[in-house]
């Protein structure tokens, strides 16, 4: 098995980034018109500066309203609208889901993708993968593109004014890449693209892992402020690119692959693709056996930053044994990241382990 290491040809991240939006995108050597997929926020936030910089490079552009929800039929709408447009550059801004249907949109076409996200909620935007939901929010299948985005491009500013929230999730998200790495290649399966992990990979998804630890408390008092700091700029880095490049070229685990399952409990639709990952952390290490020492300083990251510890914490106070054994089920599916655990593992062994997760959070919060 080949080693395999794949990254966006481009990261830009600053104070005002957007601004050199059209002067990135012309040095890559990039085309218009552009098709800038988005939702009402950031096109509110940030269309003047589009206009200004996309303008100044000789870049025409359209919009298309995205729905909320990457779906198979998300996709092909906005696919239809390239079409229609001629357009020869598909430009994502906003969350995770808006990147993601955009993504496999500019994949379907052949088009070069440009990834602008506007909040540091999840490691998406730097990936060559679309996360594809039902209707009502279900995980349905990851779909995996040919390349990766020809630039990401991070307006710090953009990313301090959004909802807090949003940058505990990447967080949560962010926090499961070192342990899923290691899970990875101590099965010895491949990443996300059919490699092994390189040393650089590892290394990167070990300092995401240390860098919320230094920064994250910072980070996140200075975001409630809507002020950008070094701690700030720093968990942003970790959360977007460092998680970004060390789960797509180290390889996910039980902690995504209970994320992925968990979207079957209602209960848990209300909350962040990130915030159900870190649940989804304390899951692993109960399956895996981990230290407490490792437990207890996974923990206290989260308390420390307000992540999800129990299942109340992600909707699911009331889970019905019935329910629990359907996630237990969906987490074991053939083929399923789950089973890129160094172990093999069971649906009882997920159900007992979803339970001490429970109960160690619940342990831990007091």
């Amino acid at each position: 098995m080949n080693a395999i290491f794949c990254s966006p040809s481009r990261y830009t991240q600053g104070l005002h980034a957007t601004q050199s939006l059209g002067g990135e995108m012309a040095g890559l050597g990039l085309a218009g018109p552009v098709l800038i997929v988005t939702s009402r926020s950031p096109r509110t936030l940030l269309e003047g500066t589009w206009r200004k910089t996309l303008g100044d490079a000789g870049f025409a552009f359209s919009v298309h309203d995205f729905s909320g929800e990457c779906t198979h039929a998300e996709v092909a709408r906005i696919a239809a609208t390239a079409g229609a447009a001629g357009v020869s550059t598909i430009l994502g801004a906003g969350g995770g889901k808006a990147l993601d249907a955009a993504r496999a949109a500019a994949a379907d076409l052949q088009l070069p993708f440009v990834s602008c996200p506007t909040v540091a909620s999840t490691d998406a935007p730097c990936s060559a993968i679309s996360i594809i939901y039902s209707e009502e929010g279900v995980f349905e299948v990851a779909r995996l593109h040919p390349v990766n985005p020809v630039l990401v491009l991070v307006d710090s500013h953009v990313i301090a004014q959004a909802p807090v929230r949003t940058l505990v999730a990447g967080m949560g998200d962010a926090l499961s890449t070192m342990f899923e790495a290691r899970a990875c290649i101590a099965a010895k399966r491949p990443n996300t693209r059919g490699g092994s992990c390189t040393l650089s990979a590892l290394a990167l998804a070990e300092l995401c892992y240390r860098t919320l630890l230094a920064d994250g408390v910072e980070a996140l008092r200075a975001a409630g402020e809507k002020r950008v700091t070094p701690a700030l700029e720093r968990i942003i880095e970790a959360n977007t690119l460092l998680s970004g490049l060390g789960f797509e070229s180290a390889g996910l685990a039980a902690a995504h692959g209970v994320h992925n399952a968990l979207t079957a409990a209602p209960g848990t639709h209300a909350f962040l693709h990130g915030e159900k990952v870190a649940f989804g952390v304390i899951v692993q290490l109960m399956l895996e056996g981990a230290e407490r020492a490792m437990l207890d300083e996974v923990l206290a990251f989260c308390q420390s930053v307000g992540l999800p510890m129990t299942l109340a914490s992600i909707g699911c106070a009331d889970l019905s044994a019935g329910l629990l054994s359907e996630v237990a089920e969906l987490a074991t599916v053939p083929d399923g990241l789950i089973h890129n655990e160094p172990f093999p593992v069971t649906p009882r062994m997920v159900e007992d382990a979803i339970r001490a997760a429970d109960a160690a959070g619940r342990a831990f919060a007091g």
